[in-house]
């Protein structure tokens, strides 16, 4: 894991955070480049030194990106089944969203909890058998 003192990696960590506000603000690419050159004089965040990619995320920030703290994912055996399992029917092109939160929205309508690693055992297995049935039918359907 990447230290926070390591420049390298705190320029990396400013880059994702600056992204993932693009998105979470809805923010199409020239209103994006615009508000860069406005806050930097720069267009790209490949351009910027970790001052400037700090005040490109306060300006965000401004415009009402709240950081959320990620949850530590479940690390158990049927999680790590479950995600497995989820991310070859992303590959197998049955699931457009391959992202942790996807992956969440489709085990609370499966089995009412928000949350991998709050299901019970039963609970994990219900869902490692419902993914593995639709992992079959696409499977199928792709011969």
């Amino acid at each position: 894991m990447p230290s926070h003192s390591d420049p390298h990696a705190v320029r990396q960590r400013l880059i994702r955070l600056i992204h993932v506000a693009k998105r979470d603000l809805g923010q199409d690419d020239e209103t994006y480049r615009a508000m860069l050159m406005g806050c930097v004089k720069k267009d790209s965040t490949s351009t910027m030194n970790a001052p400037e990619l700090e005040r490109v995320l306060e300006r965000m920030k401004r415009l009402g990106f709240r950081v959320k703290r990620s949850r530590p994912l479940a690390q158990d055996g049927q999680s790590k089944k479950i995600r497995a399992l989820w991310m070859e029917l992303h590959e197998a092109g049955a699931v457009r969203n391959s992202s942790e939160g996807a992956l969440a929205s489709y085990v609370q309508r499966q089995t009412g909890v928000a949350a991998l690693q709050w299901l019970a055992p039963e609970q994990a297995s219900t869902v490692i058998e419902s993914l593995k049935q639709w992992l079959t039918r696409v499977q199928r359907r792709s011969k």
